[in-house]
């Protein structure tokens, strides 16, 4: 997709940040194929199989983000091709009508809101882009499965493409309630829900296959221990509505965005809290009532809900929420607003050249944001200077950005960083380490 190559030209001057290290840069089952063959019962293989390719490529960096922004266009496609089959036979049982401009819109909001380079000019961050491309191209077989009534698409291509998502990142095991959605707004009442779950089989049966694999990984087991450990089920409740909504909002207005957002401690209800529950509620309430009268509101905000259960749920994480848990959850809502724009311009029977002017407006603006949020990449120091413009509170951004400093011999612009740091939060024994080695 052109549009994603004009955005995202400027990712490959990016470097390697924060995450790099740790799975990349400092991890040598990545380094070789034989490295790679050697942790093969590690958690992600496939994931970290294109890191060992890219790595062993002789291409550097430049590899990884050719890499990176080839899978954000092929799903940008995706999004396109799948969203053009929306609702399949229309409500009362009749001709399949594909939609054709707000799909072309939805998959240009996708592939340009600025909200998706965590995911793409961030190395690392392709865990979720390459995940979302078999979690979508999975959804794709089987809609084509359906359309056709094809065993091969449905039993076969599909659940193979599922497979390959949860090697990659084990949030797609959300794929087999996607379906249920897409068929709830999809369906002829004509047809009956047996049927439908017979369609299904393969990929439930993947599923309870791959809980039970999950269940029995000491490396999933290790990760679940430790993370249940962060806080109690109740605060992360608490913690994750601000989370959700913080998320949303970064959707509505990305200009603010931040590779390690902090969130206050939570450990009961304040009003803030509680309006922000409110509005999410009935987002989700919304959601649910819309199914029937506008499938494509219901369906977007469903969308959005599920694609962040996996991260944003009952689990505790030490990072509450970040922006690229929004890569695939966004699609539902930019469909949503570009059907109900449309909607909005044909009752008020808008002049065509206006709607499309607008539309453009949008798409340059956020193709424009996406261009400076990609600048941010460029080095580390650049990411964290960002970082700590976008929230200058956050005690971790400020000892990140001292290390920065430290690693680029800026000695005393890292020892200011550590000291602000320390002044927002006093027992951070990280930056008083930091310091003092500085010193």
């Amino acid at each position: 997709m052109g549009a994603v190559l004009v955005a995202y030209a400027n990712a490959f001057g990016g470097d390697f940040q924060f995450d790099d290290y740790n799975v990349i840069v400092g991890n040598p089952a990545v380094h070789s194929l034989s490295a790679w063959l050697g942790d093969l019962r590690g958690i992600r293989p496939l994931l970290k199989l294109t890191y060992t390719i890219n790595w062993t490529s002789g291409l550097g960096l430049f590899g990884f983000h050719l890499f990176n922004v080839a899978v954000h266009a092929a799903n940008g496609v995706m999004v396109y091709l799948l969203l053009r089959r929306f609702g399949g036979a229309s409500a009362r049982g009749g001709e399949p009508r594909p939609y054709e401009v707000p799909p072309l819109f939805a998959a240009l909001l996708f592939a340009l809101h600025p909200v998706q380079a965590e995911a793409v000019t961030y190395v690392s961050g392709r865990s979720m882009s390459l995940m979302a491309f078999f979690y979508l191209g999975s959804l794709l077989a089987y809609v084509r499965g359906r359309e056709s009534a094809s065993g091969f698409w449905l039993y076969l291509v599909s659940p193979a493409l599922f497979v390959l998502a949860l090697l990659t990142k084990e949030t797609a095991l959300t794929l087999p309630v996607a379906l249920i959605l897409w068929e709830a707004v999809g369906r002829s009442r004509r047809e009956s829900v047996r049927s439908i779950l017979r369609a299904q089989a393969a990929h439930w049966g993947v599923l309870f296959s791959s809980l039970v694999s999950l269940a029995l990984h000491p490396g999933y087991a290790r990760f679940l221990s430790s993370n249940f450990g962060i806080r109690s089920m109740a605060d992360n409740l608490l913690a994750q509505i601000d989370g959700l909504s913080y998320l949303l909002f970064q959707l509505v207005w990305p200009v603010h965005l931040n590779i390690d957002p902090m969130f206050p401690d939570v450990s009961g209800w304040t009003w803030g809290l509680a309006g922000e529950a409110l509005v999410l509620g009935s987002l989700l309430a919304v959601g649910i009532v819309s199914l029937r009268r506008r499938p494509w509101f219901g369906f977007g905000i469903l969308w959005f809900f599920l694609h962040l259960l996996p991260t944003n749920s009952i689990v505790p994480r030490l990072d509450v929420a970040n922006e690229r848990h929004l890569y695939i959850a966004g699609m539902g809502l930019f469909f949503a607003v570009a059907v109900q724009l449309l909607e909005w311009s044909r009752r008020l029977a808008a002049d065509r050249r206006i709607v499309r002017t607008g539309a453009a407006a949008v798409l340059i603006v956020l193709g424009v944001l996406t261009v400076s949020r990609n600048h941010d990449y460029r080095s580390e120091i650049a990411l964290w200077e960002s970082s700590v413009r976008a929230d200058p509170h956050n005690a971790r951004a400020f000892n990140n950005l001292g290390h920065a400093y430290a690693l680029a011999g800026e000695s005393e612009k890292a020892g200011s960083a550590y000291r602000e740091a320390l002044r927002l939060h006093p027992g951070y024994d990280l930056a008083r380490r930091n310091l003092a080695i500085l010193e």
